[in-house]
């Protein structure tokens, strides 16, 4: 039996099984037994007799055949806790799988491991829940691994799963990616469907991997991607993934760039920057990027953004709103205070419009002929601020605001566009992720430009500390 969890990436792991030399159900005992010990709070749920059932049963052909994988709290799985992280929904449970999920399991064969925390409906940066308390960073117990997938960047990193899912409906993937030290790509909107019985929303939410390795993000969207009719805004299926890991190098020399440290109007700390500034550099010189200056500025979005994702929360929390106020995290009781009394015909008309002239301002940015071909930017302003929080008003001594982290991620979801977050170095001992944004569709060439990364400029798999 293995004495702790395997530390390498989920591929790695299937390669072990096959072999023999590694055991699906003796993985999923030294996954437990490392989850009990460990201090980081990344799991919530734990259908342990379920799981071992299902480790029994493995079939180590599949692609994730026998890896144990979290599963985020806003994600569905039959039989389990269907919370929304608010203690509202406390003893609610879910009465079907996400598509994501069941592909996963019976395309893929992973093995459900349990749920991992999330921040209250998914709203805010960091995950700190009044139904479970603060997630800690494995780098660095007492600083947050991000959020809303705060469990299932702090689960993979700090060595307890090899991989577990994410959703990013303003960056709630790569946020936590680029503070934990993990590959995050959010795709192009639908490539892998959502629900069934999904909500819309601000038709700004991705579902995908948090992972250690590149080749285990193309693998996981050979097994989730394409479309199923209950969402119809899912895209056809596209094959080869992981086939087609290496082979358009070549393809991209000559590609256009535009580092924008300000992008979206974002005040990101000057250390950071210029570590980052130095890894796009260097990522451009292997890749033979012509780097370039353009106009990157976009208009705002933040707010209206934040104002029509409460008016969905007071919707599902309905009568018990606002009688539930006190139960429920700040950041949530203060949007669900202010949203309405700023949301109206006029409000909505003007978020329309400023969506409208953000989707024209990303078209210009990456028009084939005028633009550029990647944006390189930050994951986050600055690195892991405080688990228990408050959202920080500075960054690297620079007043931001506590939108500022966001700024960075939300202009990919409002026009749907891929970005993956890179590991790119540390400073002062905490990861820093770089983020490269692209046009629709050019998920695959995002991957060779992290797969360059990861070749030229190896990031550890999990934290140093791991497994806790």
């Amino acid at each position: 039996m293995a004495d702790i969890p395997w530390q390498g990436d989920a591929c790695g792991l299937v390669e072990e099984f096959r072999a023999g030399r590694r055991s699906p159900i003796d993985e999923l005992r030294a996954t437990y037994d490392a989850i009990d010990r460990s201090h980081l709070n990344a799991f919530c749920h734990l259908p342990r007799d379920e799981a071992e059932q299902a480790a029994r049963d493995a079939d180590v052909s599949l692609p994730f055949g026998g890896v144990p994988m979290g599963v985020k709290e806003l994600d569905q799985v039959a039989g389990w806790p269907d919370t929304e992280a608010c203690v509202v929904f406390a003893d609610r449970v879910a009465t079907h799988t996400s598509f994501m999920v069941d592909r996963l399991r019976r395309r893929g064969g992973a093995v459900l491991v349990g749920q991992t925390t999330a921040s209250e409906f998914g709203g805010v940066n960091l995950t700190r829940t009044v139904l479970h308390g603060s997630t800690h960073n494995p780098w660095q117990h007492g600083r947050t691994p991000g959020g809303s997938s705060g469990g299932s960047a702090a689960a993979v990193a700090g060595g307890l799963v090899p991989i577990a899912t994410g959703g990013d409906g303003g960056g709630s993937i790569r946020i936590p990616a680029g503070f934990t030290g993990l590959v995050g790509l959010k795709a192009t909107f639908g490539r892998i469907p959502r629900g069934p019985r999904a909500e819309n929303g601000n038709y700004t939410v991705t579902v995908g991997p948090l992972a250690r390795s590149v080749r285990d993000v193309a693998r996981w969207f050979d097994v989730c991607n394409g479309h199923d009719p209950r969402d119809q805004f899912s895209l056809p299926r596209v094959d080869g993934w992981e086939q087609g890991l290496g082979s358009i190098t070549e393809s991209l020399r000559g590609a256009r760039v535009v580092f924008a440290p300000d992008w979206g109007g974002a005040t990101v700390a000057p250390s950071m920057w210029a570590l980052l500034d130095e890894f796009g550099s260097h990522l451009a010189r292997e890749l033979g990027w012509q780097r370039v200056e353009i106009d990157t500025s976009l208009p705002s979005m933040g707010a209206a953004w934040s104002i029509s994702g409460m008016i969905s929360i007071a919707t599902e929390l309905g009568d018990a709103w606002p009688g539930c106020a006190d139960v429920l995290t700040p950041e949530m009781r203060a949007g669900l205070e202010h949203a309405p009394q700023r949301y109206g015909v006029e409000a909505r008309a003007k978020i329309e419009r400023r969506r409208m002239e953000l989707n024209h301002r990303m078209a210009e940015i990456f028009d084939p002929a005028t633009g550029v071909d990647f944006v390189i930017t930050a994951s986050n302003p600055d690195v892991a601020f405080d688990a228990d929080g408050p959202l920080p008003a500075e960054f690297g001594g620079i007043r931001a605001g506590a939108g500022n982290n966001g700024r960075l991620t939300f202009p990919a979801n409002l026009h749907g566009n891929p970005a993956i977050s890179i590991p790119a170095g540390t400073l002062d001992g905490l990861p820093v992720g770089l983020q490269v944004v692209g046009r629709h569709f050019a998920e695959q060439a995002l991957l060779e430009v992290a797969l360059t990364a990861e070749r030229s400029r190896p990031w550890p798999l999990v934290a140093p500390m791991a497994p806790v």
